[in-house]
């Protein structure tokens, strides 16, 4: 299978990467940072000789990026057979007291890069009348909650964008999964004082798109939701 998954260096994008890696997927990853894509890079191609991993530098929030980041992945696949949307930017804040242009960023990077690349990938899905596209959401995209401000509006617009195309694309044989996560494991909680259990692994929700994607054709998991055992932080 040929799989592109958005912000794929570092938390839940690495784990679903090399989790689909092991099984065998070929990779087209993009990131914005070189330094980070070049270190991913060398792993995996020494790790798995016999697939194809393709990166690129994209910040995701830009919608020219995107769209390059794209075509990258056309040219390098012929077929593709998932897209992982799952760039995303956290700014936390209250809406009356965060800065101007936080709304703004995380609409860009959080809702308009899936928007943007779905419209670009999906039509070399129809070709193959199969495939999945898999929209990483939150918990916030379903709950309102301290400091979330203009995040959790962002994520709430990215579930609904899921709903949608979900429906747009039943009768196509591609499935569109909505992924909500609560609190995870990932460079975003680096230094925190809580206990490793208080927070889920990124490899757990690797293994959830891994087994959805394994479901015979006449199913789909439209909505996922994940919280660490003791709830919510």
């Amino acid at each position: 299978m040929n799989t592109i998954i958005t912000g794929g260096t570092k938390g839940i994008g690495f784990a679903i990467a090399e989790e689909l890696a092991k099984k065998g997927h070929n990779l087209c990853v993009c990131a914005r940072s070189s330094d980070d894509l070049k270190e991913m890079e060398q792993a995996f191609k020494a790790n798995y000789p016999k697939q194809e991993f393709y990166t690129m530098v994209a910040d995701l929030g830009n919608k020219v990026e995107v769209l390059s980041f794209a075509d990258f992945c056309l040219e390098n696949f012929e077929r593709i057979d998932i897209l992982v949307n799952n760039a995303g930017v956290f700014l936390p804040g209250e809406i009356l007291q965060e800065e101007d242009g936080a709304l703004e960023k995380m609409i860009e990077t959080n809702l308009y890069s899936a928007y943007y690349l779905s419209k670009r990938i999906v039509p070399r899905l129809k070709e193959n009348k199969s495939g999945f596209v898999i929209n990483m959401c939150s918990v916030a995209s379903k709950i309102a909650y301290p400091n979330g401000g203009s995040y959790s509006i962002s994520k709430f617009a990215l579930l609904g964008f899921s709903k949608v195309l979900r429906e747009e694309l039943k009768q196509t044989g591609i499935k569109v999964t909505s992924i909500l996560p609560g609190a995870t494991w990932s460079n975003s909680w680096a230094g925190v004082d809580l206990p490793k259990e208080r927070l889920m692994e990124a490899t757990d929700i690797a293994r959830v798109v891994s087994n959805l994607i394994d479901l015979g054709d006449s199913a789909v998991m439209e909505e996922v939701i994940l919280r660490p055992q003791l709830g919510d932080l």
